[in-house]
């Protein structure tokens, strides 16, 4: 995380400039409703340079709109956009926060248009903080350090604008998955009777590692209690514009809920089959069979992960544990004593240091004492995790898990089960399981198209197009309900799954058996269904490897 005086200028600002094409596109959805008279008054809350306004005056129709007011914090962008005004444009050189809080907060818009500020919370100012803080609780959000300014300028522009009213933004792709978008969602789908998204497989701005959505919605609250709508297009890049049409567009009725959007990048059909195995009772999830924790987080991974050349010099044997430490440790469904010290011997971190808490420093070793020391000559004491502990050498919360879930994946996470009393760091979750369940069966029934297709749901896209699941987010990946399954039949099926992951062999052809006797022959699914969840599977695994390319 950046520092504020470490900052440039234009992150502080959140100032990255629309590419021209993209304003163009947006512009033109809207001069119908300009000539026809629909759309008399206009907001652009970020304004810039103008690129937007600018745009807009290009409009055959534009003396139609009465009003068009643009805002922009930055005095040498405010006079840029005032050159390329028109006599119905007023440009303001105001925090548009600040503007809204103090003067337009109860004027209404038919047109609202932009690419609000991408900026952090740290980077606020306290007056900001303040003002975006009631601005989300008064429309019934939460507000947290977490949030960017670009959700209180898309919540306080839906709020700006007349029932009916239009909104077109350029925002982050995280509204359509991050956590701290939930009740951003929510409230969308309670006030907009129609939500586009259009995304992008290339990022669109240059030199810019972000990737956005522009996201355009019709204003009415009445109707979008009942039955507002979604529609998700994903295009390779801005070129593919030029063949968009949105009356094209195939719209879903939109759950009013906080879940995440990225599900509506299947078909409606799909959607509907989603919820019908939602609810089969054959059907369970892993939070019905155990608790889904995150790894130990130690504060400093580098620190107290270790290999064998630093537990023989600082005689650590006593005080460490086997660790499975990343994805290239777990050679297959089991990490046995076998992969363990394979990655010993080949010099990979593989000891957790678990110094004890209940024995005072003074009767700690010489040897501890010293790589304590060489620690702390380090930093490694000064980082956030260890600074708050009482004795921040001391990593709390250890206990050995029933099984492993990687956090970040490529094609799908590795489900492992632990098999040496091993611990992981925060770079897999630790399961645990409830009494009676039998690992074993639990193992089997994830390696499935259902259960692929529910973590790719229920995850979300990293950068580079990685899969990464979270705990609560891994607790309802839904599974077959193996209870009762045969355990001599579990163990062969294990067999195949540890031989594919572990030789890297293509995994369809492992889904294809385990699809035929688990979710078609023992459950009774049809292969109809198996098919539709592979579909739904590689269709969103696809959308995230895209953006790596």
């Amino acid at each position: 995380m950046l520092l504020k005086e470490d900052a440039t200028t234009q992150k502080l600002r959140g100032a990255y400039y629309t590419p021209q094409k993209l304003v163009e596109f947006i512009v033109k959805q809207f001069e119908k409703d300009i000539k026809n008279k629909k759309i008399k008054t206009i907001l652009e809350p970020s304004c810039g340079d103008g690129v937007f306004l600018e745009a807009l005056s290009k409009l055959k129709n534009i003396n139609n709109v009465d009003t068009i007011l643009g805002v922009e914090i930055e005095e040498e962008e405010a006079n840029k956009a005032k050159i390329k005004a028109i006599k119905n444009m007023n440009i303001v050189n105001e925090d548009f926060i600040r503007l809204y809080d103090k003067d337009i907060k109860n004027t209404k818009y038919d047109l609202i248009v932009g690419n609000p500020p991408y900026i952090r919370y740290q980077y606020l100012t306290e007056e900001q903080r303040a003002v975006q803080s009631d601005i989300l609780v008064h429309n019934g959000m939460k507000s947290n350090k977490l949030i960017n300014a670009w959700v209180c300028f898309l919540v306080s522009a839906v709020e700006l604008l007349n029932e009916d009213g239009k909104i077109a933004f350029v925002i982050p792709a995280e509204i359509l998955q991050v956590a701290y978008a939930e009740d951003l969602r929510f409230f969308l789908s309670n006030v907009l009777e129609q939500i586009t998204i259009i995304t992008f497989q290339e990022l669109v701005f240059e030199n810019i590692e972000q990737e956005v959505v522009v996201l355009i919605g019709k204003k009415n609250t009445k109707k979008a209690m009942k039955n507002s709508k979604i529609a998700i297009k994903q295009l390779q890049n801005l070129e593919c514009l030029d063949n968009v049409n949105l009356k094209d567009f195939k719209y879903q009725l939109i759950e009013h809920t906080s879940e995440k959007w990225t599900k509506y990048f299947v078909e409606d059909s799909h959607s509907d089959l989603i919820e019908e195995i939602r609810n089969d009772k054959r059907f369970t999830t892993f939070g019905k069979l155990g608790k889904v924790n995150v790894g130990i987080t130690t504060g400093n991974n580098s620190y107290f992960s270790v290999n064998q050349e630093i537990v023989n010099e600082y005689n650590l044997q006593e005080v460490v544990m086997p660790l499975i430490g990343r994805s290239s440790h777990a050679h297959g469904i089991y990490f046995t004593h076998e992969d363990w010290q394979c990655n010993v011997n080949k010099g990979k971190d593989a000891y957790l240091i678990s110094f004890p808490e209940k024995i005072k420093y003074e009767d700690y070793p010489q040897k501890h004492k010293e790589y304590i020391k060489m620690g702390e000559d380090e930093g490694a004491n000064t980082g956030y995790k260890c600074r708050i502990r009482k004795k921040w050498y001391v990593v709390p919360s250890i206990w050995v898990p029933d099984a492993f879930l990687l956090r970040r994946n490529n094609t799908f996470p590795k489900f492992v089960l632990n098999n040496i009393n091993a611990v992981s760091t925060d770079t897999m979750h630790r399961i645990k399981f409830n009494e009676g369940v039998n690992r074993d069966r639990v193992l089997l029934s994830y390696y499935n198209s259902v259960s692929f297709a529910f973590t790719e749901i229920n995850g979300r896209s990293y950068g580079g197009g990685v899969l990464e699941i979270l705990p609560g987010e891994a607790s309802n990946v839904i599974l077959p309900d193996l209870s009762e399954f045969n355990l001599e039949e579990t163990k062969r099926l294990l067999a195949l799954v540890d031989n594919t992951i572990r030789n890297n062999l293509p995994i369809e052809d492992l889904l294809d058996e385990i699809d035929k006797i688990i979710l078609i022959e023992y459950l009774g699914l049809s292969e109809e269904i198996c098919n539709e969840f592979r579909v739904i599977w590689k269709t969103l695994m696809e959308r995230r490897h895209a953006r790596a390319k």
